[in-house]
């Protein structure tokens, strides 16, 4: 499966259309909205939550609310747009009305794509950068998550995101008693937070934060359960499916680190404490006695659950603009201010999550080969009686 994205963050709409979906999938616009609204929620959100109300609008690749097996088509509308069109209209626009139209932008803002973007494509004014770097593109990819998350949950495997640090402040979470559990009470949460110890803290540090012009980061982990072993590969690079899961974190917006089960903390551990030993029982099957590595072993699924965590950077935008360079004139200015979040952690998670399920849906359907759901069924419940009797 694969899916591209498109879209300016004020144009009309963001689309995505996804190839490779089997067909015999139920789907309906409801079910992708549930996943949109989560990625809107969360304290800290900026003005842009207020203005948006995302829904997606289905336009092919399903009939009578079930996947054909044929692209699947997902838009959502700007509604922000209609303040937008003189600047982000597609027709040209004569010399006179640039000036008083296109509301130029010359100043890049430290820690975005700005001036990277303006050197790579030639762009003089670097709204035709910001538009399309701008997290408004992770609409759409929640929305192709959505549908990955669907699939899976068919094919009897869960998946569940939740924020486990806002700027240094630090959730528990010794146990989790079962994924729907973490679900709910998380969802209940501002911050998306497991540990209501520190749920407030995390608050009370977005809000100074934002009276002070500033952003702050954090980490955010998704877990996912009933992934059968041996998806992925050990045989090539580019087939082992941690370093595909690690490639899709890092290409969310902000996201600057990844790690499996205990990640880091592997460096300083000794062996003994770092691998998992493996047990048997007729019930289960192979299985670990620990999880430090995360679900993975040699690029391929343990059969263990799949704990992945990114690390999210503050946001760039500030109400306190850092210090840069105009490119027209080279003098230096205080950076120009966007609309944006002081916290976007809790929204990270909702993407993270989306991002994770559409690398593993992919995996399965590239190994399983199911160009429908009962074949794919088929195929997955035989892989798991394979693990079972080896």
């Amino acid at each position: 499966m694969r899916y591209l994205t498109a879209g300016e963050s004020h144009g009309p709409q963001l689309t995505t259309i996804l190839e490779g979906v089997p067909s015999g999938l139920a789907l309906t616009a409801e079910q992708v909205n549930v996943e949109l609204a989560r990625r809107q929620k969360g304290h800290g959100r900026g003005r842009r939550m207020q203005i948006e109300k995302d829904e997606v609008n289905i336009l092919s690749g399903v009939r009578h609310g079930y996947t054909l097996g044929s692209p699947i088509t997902l838009t959502v509308e700007n509604n922000d747009w209609k303040h937008w069109t003189g600047i982000m209209g597609i027709e040209p626009i004569s010399k006179e009305e640039q000036d008083e139209v296109k509301r130029k932008i010359t100043r890049p803002r430290p820690g975005h794509a700005d001036l990277n973007g303006a050197i790579k494509y030639g762009h003089r004014d670097m709204r035709n950068v910001l538009e399309r770097s701008s997290a408004r593109e992770t609409t759409v990819r929640v929305a192709a998550g959505a549908v990955a998350k669907e699939l899976l949950k068919e094919l009897g495997i869960k998946v569940a995101g939740h924020v486990v640090e806002i700027g240094g402040i630090k959730a528990e979470v010794n146990e989790i008693n079962s994924l729907e559990h973490l679900q709910e009470v998380t969802e209940a949460s501002p911050v998306r937070c497991y540990d209501s110890k520190v749920e407030q803290q995390m608050m009370d540090l977005i809000d100074t934060t934002k009276k002070n012009g500033d952003s702050i980061g954090g980490v955010v982990e998704v877990i996912v359960d009933g992934v059968p072993p041996g998806i992925g590969s050990y045989v090539h690079y580019d087939r082992k499916l941690d370093a595909k899961i690690a490639s899709s974190i890092m290409s969310i917006n902000a996201f600057k680190g990844v790690e499996f089960g205990i990640g880091f903390q592997a460096a300083s551990r000794p062996g003994s404490e770092v691998h998992d030993e493996i047990a048997w029982s007729e019930n289960r099957g192979y299985y670990r006695l620990t999880n430090n590595l995360g679900g993975f072993e040699g690029g391929m699924t343990t059969g263990m659950p799949i704990v992945v965590r990114g690390v999210m950077k503050p946001i760039p935008t500030l109400y306190k603009p850092l210090k840069s360079v105009d490119i027209d004139t080279k003098e230096v200015f205080e950076a120009s201010i966007e609309r944006s979040d002081s916290c976007a952690v809790p929204a990270a998670s909702v993407v993270a999550e989306a991002v994770v399920a559409w690398e593993i849906a992919t995996a399965l359907m590239e190994q399983l080969s199911g160009d429908s759901m009962e074949l794919l069924k088929e195929n997955i419940q035989r892989l798991r009686e394979h693990a079972q009797q080896f």
